[in-house]
């Protein structure tokens, strides 16, 4: 953690990173930069169209690429659920900012992810959810700062919890 307003939101598809992040970033005067945004400007193409034609390690690249290149000041970062894969840019992230996971239960995640079926996922070959979910919690939880439970609240009340972590942990 640092001194900084910079803030990284990480979590499961659907956990709310994009919704709250938008919310949070106006509460407290931030731009907001959703890297999955970032990513689809670079190539020209969803995600759902990198990930069909050039496969998910190919995916996975990319997103490290702009990661890494992406210039870090005060914002709201919100990244795509497959950020906690790559060590290079955790640590960038972790170095800079106060990276905070946004954790929800499986039956949330499906239900969202349920809504916007468009939306890709970045997964390797038949892997369900379910398995994305168990094989990536670890890894947000070992990289979370802060850990805020989105199941139950609305995208504003997770964003006053937020603002409120961040006064508290941001000097």
């Amino acid at each position: 953690m640092v001194s900084s307003n910079i803030i990284t939101l990480i979590g499961m598809p659907g956990c709310g990173k994009s919704t709250v992040g938008k919310v949070l970033a106006k509460q407290l005067g931030l731009d907001l930069l959703d890297t999955d945004d970032l990513i689809e400007a670079q190539e020209n193409l969803t995600l759902q169209q990198i990930v069909d034609a050039r496969g998910n390690t190919a995916f996975r690249a990319i997103e490290e690429q702009v990661l890494t290149a992406m210039p870090l000041s005060s914002s709201v970062i919100s990244t795509g659920g497959s950020v906690v894969y790559s060590e290079k840019i955790m640590a960038r992230l972790s170095a800079n900012s106060l990276v905070i996971y946004l954790r929800a239960r499986l039956e949330t995640i499906e239900y969202r992810v349920s809504l916007a079926p468009q939306r890709g996922i970045a997964s390797e070959g038949q892997q369900t959810l379910s398995d994305l979910y168990a094989e990536r919690v670890p890894l947000y939880e070992h990289y979370g700062d802060v850990i805020i439970d989105s199941d139950d609240e609305t995208p504003e009340s997770i964003a006053n919890t937020l603002a409120k972590t961040v006064a508290n942990t941001i000097k």
